[in-house]
Parts: C-alpha cells; structure tokens; sequence
C-alpha cells in the first residue's frame, strides 16, 4: 500500500476579549515572535503572523500529530500567559 500525503493550511483569527485595543505596536512584534515559537513547539510551521490592534491573524501548516483544537489552545493559552507577564496592564487579558 503506497503511503498519502497531507497538508492542511490553516488560518486562525482570534481577537482580545471584548476586542478591547491592546495590541499596540510596540508589543505586536514580540507578539508575533513568541507566536512563532509556539508554532515551533508543536511542530505546525508557522507561514505568516501579523496583527491589529484587536486581534491576531497566523497562517500555519498545522502538524499531523495534532488535532486543530489542542493547536489553537497552545496558541491562544501560551500567548495570553506570555502576554500578563509582559505589563501590569496585560493582567487582564484574555
């Protein structure tokens, strides 16, 4: 039996709680780089992150070894724990 290929493209589009505006410029960037590394970690090669000031877009190629569920849970979990250390003011986020 010959083996299949597979390669799923995903976008994922989550925004801050509320949509309140607190991705400012200054902290999008190290956003976007720790968002990177998540990607990393769980193996789905990230293609391409960028943000407004209410929500984050990421274009990834998520991991066979992964359900897209658990992949979204590690993205949004891990950046919103990164984010509280960050600045008093991201105690809040959600």
């Amino acid at each position: 039996m010959s083996q299949s290929w597979s390669q799923l493209y995903v976008h994922l589009v989550f925004s801050t709680k509320d949509r309140v505006p607190v991705l400012h410029p200054e902290i999008s960037q190290r956003l976007h780089e720790y968002l990177a590394g998540i990607f990393d970690q769980i193996e789905s090669h990230s293609l391409k992150i960028g943000s407004a000031i209410d929500h984050v877009h990421s274009l990834f190629v998520l991991s066979k070894n992964l359900a897209l569920c658990k992949a979204v849970e590690h993205v949004k979990t891990g950046s919103s724990k990164w984010l509280k250390t960050l600045d008093p003011r991201f105690h809040d986020f959600h």
